[in-house]
């Protein structure tokens, strides 16, 4: 239950197995009902995402995540009693979850959310705990130890932390606080961990806040690269999320796409593998209450010289001499973003006003220039589509051309980009990755 340092994590949980669905078929009917809501809980809380590496075997662990003090490579979480946690009693269990304690007594790192599962219910720990020990298969396999230098390597030091950060009270819902507002916030603040990517956080990598009673919960943070956005959605202006009906918030969620966006990086898997998964009623929940946090007014945002009528003329008369970045917008982005910057609802997303194209880091935009992305597929929309990449293409200098204009272009305020940030996130993608380039140049 490790998070990602990328966009949103509440990403990837896993399905019962069929090893799995057996061993429920012989326990009593309320164990077969925890198991089953274990199994939905486990899709809320991020599991499989981080438990799984490339390629293995579904809770078994061996990913290797990159944080600022080394490699930390997940745990198998499995019910085998030698590799995973089949040895776990339901008490060692809610410790790791709750508390970041091991079965042994040493400290999980805390890139386990265990300071948000600390505000899960005794029942959900119960039904989670069913789950993986009767709704898994257990995997005999031992992931490699973590990689970090002297003096983070010191299990014992995480208790220190610990004592200064980690908040082990139970979800409370606010006094006056609806029903569907307050379970919005229990998904929220406990099994989906939203915080862990979009509150900011201190010089000790700790969350500045753990819960909307700070103003930070939620504001947005930039993690490896990727602007993890404000979601905070209530208050005066049309900032973000302030901009989009509660609907259009679940259509997101249950779909990776609505009329203002597209997902993308992190989040891509999030929608994929939990969030489209989840029910009607939950998503409706988590939307509510996102639209419930008022959001501070930036009153010294940016403000672009560059009205979006005044960019459609730029690209009506652009050239190679006079307009680049207008000339390589109309040659590689018009045809699926239009002129108009406003793309195709619910399949190319609008270019104007996006978090991702005017965030401070230009890094998340660079990456999908260069590396393209792909939709997931949902049950709601399974159709996966896709952006091609545009590194075998374009060279440093041209997409920071491109990239400027568009982070300038139609109302928007970023600044320049360098072709020197490009090179940066050019060395930065994957050997192996799948390329867009034809097997030939003419």
């Amino acid at each position: 239950m490790l998070y990602r340092h990328g966009f949103i994590a509440l990403a990837g949980l896993g399905l019962m197995t069929t090893t799995g669905m057996a061993l429920a078929a012989t326990a009593s009917p309320d164990a077969q009902g925890d198991v089953a809501r274990g199994a939905y809980l486990a899709r809320a809380g991020d599991c499989v995402a981080c438990h799984t590496a490339p390629g293995g075997q579904p809770f078994a662990g061996g990913l290797e995540i990159d944080s600022p003090f080394g490699t930390i490579v997940s745990t198998n979480i499995t019910p085998d009693p030698d590799a995973g946690i089949g040895d776990y009693s339901r008490d060692d269990f809610a410790a790791a979850l709750r508390e970041g304690e091991r079965a042994d007594g040493a400290n999980l790192y805390p890139a386990m959310p265990y300071t948000a599962y600390a505000k899960l219910s005794d029942d959900d720990i119960d039904a989670l705990y069913a789950y993986f020990m009767q709704g898994v298969d257990p995997v005999n396999e031992t992931p490699a130890e973590s990689d970090l230098g002297f003096p983070f390597n010191q299990r014992w030091g995480i208790g220190l932390w610990n004592w200064l950060f980690a908040d082990t009270d139970a979800f409370q819902p606010r006094e006056g606080q609806g029903a569907q507002i307050a379970r919005g916030a229990y998904l929220v603040q406990g099994l989906g961990h939203c915080g862990s990517c979009h509150t900011p956080r201190g010089l000790f990598f700790q969350e500045k806040a753990q819960d909307d009673s700070g103003e930070a919960f939620l504001a947005g943070e930039t993690l490896d690269g990727w602007w993890a956005p404000n979601l905070r959605g209530g208050g005066e202006g049309d900032e973000g999320l302030q901009g989009w009906s509660q609907a259009a918030i679940v259509e997101y969620l249950a779909t990776g796409r609505n009329d203002h966006d597209a997902v993308v990086g992190e989040m891509t898997s999030v929608v994929a593998n939990s969030t489209s998964h989840l029910t009607d009623d939950d998503l409706q929940a988590i939307a509510a209450y996102l639209k419930s946090l008022p959001r501070e007014r930036n009153d010294e945002s940016a403000t672009s010289d560059t009205t979006p009528a005044q960019t459609e003329q730029k690209l009506a008369a652009a050239d190679v001499e006079g307009a680049l970045g207008a000339r390589l917008y109309l040659d590689n982005c018009n045809a699926c973003h239009t002129v108009s910057g406003e793309g195709a609802p619910k399949v190319f997303p609008s270019l104007v006003g996006n978090e991702l194209v005017n965030a401070d880091d230009p890094t998340g935009l660079l990456r999908v220039i260069l590396e393209g992305a792909r939709l997931p597929s949902t049950p709601a929309k399974p159709e996966a589509l896709a952006m091609p990449d545009f590194a075998w293409r374009l060279s440093d200098a041209e997409v920071a051309e491109l990239a400027t204009f568009v982070r300038g272009g139609w109302g928007n305020h970023a600044d320049a980009v360098s072709a020197d940030q490009v090179a940066d996130v050019r060395k930065t993608l994957p050997d192996d990755r799948e390329t867009s380039a034809p097997d030939f140049v003419p």
